[in-house]
């Protein structure tokens, strides 16, 4: 999956933060109904305008995101 096909950041829409391309629905906001529990099936109700590539594509590009740094432990501070 090349999420690149699916995702923009254009400063004129939702202030560049990323979405799914052609509309206004935040990649955070398809992630946050995942992390709730929300079913592909439930998202794509509430967002008619995308699909379940597009959900896919937020899942991929989250995924690359992880990627990309290391974030300190707090486990074993004292």
């Amino acid at each position: 999956m090349n999420w690149q096909d699916h995702i923009s950041f254009d400063p004129e829409v939702c202030h560049g933060k990323a979405c799914i391309r052609g509309t206004r629905v935040l990649i955070s906001v398809i992630l946050d109904n995942l992390a709730a529990g929300l079913t592909h099936g439930e998202i794509l109700k509430e967002y008619p305008s995308i699909t379940e590539e597009h959900i896919r594509a937020a899942m991929a590009y989250a995924a690359d995101l992880a990627h990309e740094r290391v974030l300190p432990s707090s486990q074993g501070a004292a």
